[in-house]
């Protein structure tokens, strides 16, 4: 039913196996490779048509700060940051209260409501835009930090109550009925029981729905216009000349924007990791 342990593999699987990991992990990295190349190349040396050879000269911390002595990309991390740790904290708060409450009651529409949250993760955001807009637009929230953070909370709760809940259903039973046989509340059992002992996901879900808001593209250009509530994935367009592409402003840019969450990510590593295995061996 499960793959066998590479370890107790055939010598031919585990020859495969030590030639074809560092092979394929060095083609998933040419192109930041690329990326991280153009950050530091002039605009001379891309014009030139040198893509993927070593930088003719290295203009590392001249590309870096044109970044942002060209571009308000300083404000636009600083949006960036104020549309994603509120909606950080507004999907996980509300996970952890759907999630106790499909996880631990029973009631004859706990299937239902569990389907309705994980359906929303099975449709096509891209058919959404539209109605979203509109919808922005009449409760007068487009173009706005709030409205951003709001429609990034509905969509991300869905994944975060499937998240929550698998793990909390995953916890013994026996620690929330001891406590109500001594009398305590649920809100206390929540609060003082279940919550703790779910840390480990909070900060697993934490990380990804960071990564997530951060990265995305898509709402950003279509839920925001003007600079005053543009994220930085949507603002490192701003990079770009009239006629002109500043391709190694761009991958400074993007190098820039991608600190954050990798910092995160690091941060919350060791919590990361337990919350994704734990449950996965007695």
């Amino acid at each position: 039913m499960f793959p066998t342990p590479i370890a107790r593999a055939r010598p031919s699987v585990r020859t495969i196996y030590m030639f074809g990991l560092p092979v394929s992990l060095f083609i998933w990295l040419i192109p930041l490779l690329a990326v991280m190349l153009t950050s530091i190349r002039s605009a001379g040396d891309i014009a030139a048509g040198n893509y993927w050879g070593w930088p003719q000269g290295i203009f590392l911390v001249e590309n870096y700060m044109a970044v942002f002595q060209n571009s308000p990309i300083a404000a636009f991390i600083l949006n960036s940051f104020k549309v994603t740790i509120p909606t950080v904290i507004g999907a996980v708060a509300l996970s952890c209260l759907t999630g106790f409450a499909l996880g631990v009651y029973r009631f004859k529409a706990n299937l239902l409501i569990f389907f309705m949250f994980v359906a929303g993760n099975f449709v096509p955001f891209q058919i959404l835009m539209v109605p979203v807009r509109d919808l922005t637009l009449k409760m007068g929230m487009y173009d706005t930090v709030t409205g951003l953070v709001l429609f990034h909370i509905a969509f991300q709760t869905g994944f975060c109550t499937l998240f929550m809940r698998n793990f909390i259903r995953a916890l013994p039973k026996a620690l929330i009925e001891a406590a109500r046989v001594e009398g305590v509340s649920e809100l206390r059992i929540f609060w003082f029981i279940v919550l703790p002992l779910m840390r480990p996901a909070i900060a697993a879900l934490a990380v990804l729905i960071f990564t997530f808001i951060w990265n995305d593209y898509f709402w950003a250009t279509v839920l925001v216009q003007g600079e005053h509530a543009m994220p930085v994935t949507a603002g490192l367009y701003s990079l770009n000349g009239q006629w002109i592409a500043s391709w190694h402003l761009v991958s400074a840019g993007s190098i820039v924007a991608a600190l954050p969450p990798v910092a995160m990510f690091f941060l919350l590593q060791r919590h990361f990791i337990a919350g994704l295995t734990l449950g996965a061996v007695k």
